[in-house]
């Protein structure tokens, strides 16, 4: 029960240090600890996406969290199989994600 209270309150920290979703991608310098942690945790796409200037989406940062993260990969899944493509979800969410 307390690694289930962790990970809510480590998953509410990511969200709320989140930046506010924007029609351009954010600029920051290539590489560092953020970038070493995101390519680490969710793989090289994310990392170099991250590296280029886009923001990672809500759901993926709760993809670290244990146990929770099922829900939303079946989630996940369900959109890919609907057909869902990184464009609609730019358009849908702003560049900055995709």
């Amino acid at each position: 029960m307390k690694r289930v209270i962790a990970g809510i309150l480590v998953a509410t920290l990511f969200l709320t240090a989140m930046p506010v979703s924007t029609m351009a991608k954010s600029s920051r310098e290539p590489g560092g600890a953020a970038a070493f942690f995101i390519g680490c945790c969710w793989g090289l796409r994310e990392g170099l996406e991250w590296n280029e200037g886009a923001d990672m989406h809500w759901r993926e940062w709760v993809m670290i969290v244990p146990v929770v993260n099922i829900v939303f990969a079946i989630w996940a899944g369900i959109d890919c199989a609907g057909g869902i493509t990184s464009r609609d979800w730019a358009n849908a969410n702003g560049a900055n994600w995709y």
